[in-house]
């Protein structure tokens, strides 16, 4: 049966209308009102030919107003523009990885990036050559279970760099990774996988579903104790002994003390030196409460004459060689106890203001940590201008080392 639109005829396979103007107006008009509707489907060419009788309706009543003096230009007809299907899941893993990574390189500073290089490079060596909507979710099982078959210390050695998940695993003997471990690196791919779907070229995440056998614990830092800083300061280390000091002595974060630079030291005349603990070119913040300003004890001065006069105080220092050479330094201290890492250090300096009997909500301003003087802490935040310097340095100046062994 054939399609029958009124006043709509089909025409090698494209719809056209036709449209007679009342006698009277036909000198005008002339003799009808001719249109195409630039479509075959008899769905489209029924809709569009409903608009052009509305203008064909239009235009009687103007010319039967004298408003129309000429004949009328056709009804324009928008045909809908289509750009190129790209087909989903086409692209491979490896190709979709390298942009993944280009553009987190640009995002994230070195230790995060790294970090995510070598996730995502796990499963790269695995899937790389597969298009991504190939991924199903019994290969994210089972490389989530392969990841837990990793040692411990497997992907730690500059040896290995670049190795393959399947000759890493070769590799692996002794204690597995951690279930906390596993998780960042299987959430790391999942991102990745979400920003294959967020570009299109992905139709759903197959890890969304998959998760890792095993209850991660959370890593819990032991402070230091007396005894163990006075072992430590005992070795008069010349690579982080003086960076350790500083956090010993004001509760900095690691990233923190190596980040600074001259110009954050501040000389405020009677109440001493001051370091600003701000985003700069070496070094970004934790959270926004990091942000503040602490006074540098007195038994840190006389080391800054022998710190650069301009740039970096600690130029040849990063995290990663502090968190590494305290671990040599714990070994060389005879220091056994689990949980003992160089973020002890900033332990000890909070717990030296507890006992020193300083207000929590004090020692949070000088160690960068959100108050917790009370359930409405943000309220606190919002109408409270914080302490004043004095007071910070009454603080710091209560914390003192004890005497090396």
């Amino acid at each position: 049966m054939s399609v029958r639109i009124q006043y709509a005829y089909l025409k090698q396979q494209t719809w056209l209308y036709r449209r007679n103007y009342p006698k009277e107006l036909q000198s005008i008009l002339g003799q009808a009102f001719k249109q195409s509707l630039k479509t075959g489907d008899a769905r489209v060419a029924k809709a569009r030919a409903a608009e052009v009788n509305a203008k064909y309706e239009e235009i009687i009543t103007k010319a039967r107003a004298g408003g129309v003096t000429e004949k009328p230009a056709p009804v324009q007809i928008v045909v809908p523009s289509f750009s190129p299907v790209t087909i989903v899941g086409r692209v491979t893993v490896a190709e979709l990885g390298k942009q993944y990574l280009n553009r987190r390189s640009d995002e994230l500073q070195h230790g995060g990036f790294k970090s995510v290089r070598f996730s995502v490079g796990l499963f790269l060596s695995s899937f790389g050559k597969r298009p991504i909507g190939a991924v199903s979710r019994d290969d994210a099982m089972s490389f989530t279970r392969k990841v837990a078959q990793l040692g411990k210390h497997v992907g730690k050695s500059y040896r290995t760099k670049g190795y393959p998940l399947e000759r890493l695993l070769d590799l692996s003997e002794g204690e597995r990774i951690s279930p906390q471990t596993q998780k960042r690196i299987i959430s790391q791919v999942g991102h990745f996988m979400d920003w294959a779907v967020y570009e299109g070229q992905l139709a759903s995440n197959p890890f969304k579903t998959v998760g890792v056998e095993g209850r991660a614990k959370p890593q819990h830092y032991e402070a230091l104790t007396d005894k163990e800083v006075s072992q430590l300061r005992s070795l008069h280390d010349d690579r982080i002994g003086v960076a350790l000091r500083f956090c010993l002595l004001s509760g900095m974060r690691a990233g923190e003390a190596v980040g600074l630079v001259r110009d954050d030291l501040i000389w405020k005349g009677n109440l001493g030196w001051f370091a600003w603990i701000r985003p700069n070119e070496v070094r970004t913040l934790k959270t926004d409460a990091a942000a503040r300003i602490v006074p540098l004890h007195s038994d840190l001065t006389p080391l800054l004459a022998s710190l650069p006069g301009s740039g970096r105080l600690f130029p040849s220092l990063s995290v990663n060689m502090v968190t590494k050479r305290f671990s040599v330094m714990r070994v060389q201290a005879l220091i056994q106890r689990q949980g003992v890492v160089f973020h002890s250090s900033r332990k000890w300096f909070v717990t030296q203001c507890e006992r020193a009997g300083v207000p929590e909500h004090f020692t949070a301003s000088i160690v960068g940590h959100q108050s917790a003087r009370s359930e409405n802490r943000m309220t606190y935040g919002i109408y409270s201008a914080g302490i004043s310097d004095e007071q910070k340095r009454e603080i710091v100046e209560k914390v003192g080392l004890p005497r090396s062994q």
